[in-house]
């Protein structure tokens, strides 16, 4: 992705998207790299027994996901100073998971061109699952 300077940014805009499809085996590659093997994310019956419809994939993955929405976003020259999200929806294995975000703010400080996000993952209906916030640093032009 080519980099994004503070100049060519304004409130409102939106950035590029990041669509993500979890596989089941994604998800336990994912409790393995994370030790969170919680049954809910690998074991389905187990999962159905809790209540669930079925597997789930782990909030971390999505905050993991939208980090990389960011990294991506920010380039090699900028940086993500702060970033965070709730688990507020649940996202299932083998269905698109779109992560997105909007400019809220921007502003300079210190010599440094801050940008100010809100992101969230998305379910294909449209309902936000895991909203969050983020302030990026971006390089000028100049």
């Amino acid at each position: 992705m080519p980099q994004v300077y503070f100049e060519e940014i304004k409130v409102g805009d939106e950035i590029p998207q990041l669509k993500k499809n979890c596989s089941t085996q994604q998800l336990v590659l994912w409790a393995a790299g994370s030790g969170d093997f919680y049954q809910i994310h690998y074991d389905k019956d187990f999962a159905q027994r809790t209540g669930l419809k079925g597997l789930i994939v782990h909030g971390a993955l999505k905050n993991a996901f939208l980090g990389q929405l960011l990294h991506d976003w920010a380039g090699e020259h900028g940086h993500v100073r702060k970033f965070g999200c709730a688990y507020r929806g649940m996202d299932e294995p083998d269905q698109d998971i779109l992560c997105r975000g909007v400019v809220t703010k921007t502003y300079q400080d210190g010599g440094k061109n801050y940008v100010e996000l809100d992101v969230w993952t998305e379910k294909p209906d449209g309902a936000k699952t895991s909203p969050g916030t983020a302030v990026v640093t971006l390089p000028s032009k100049s």
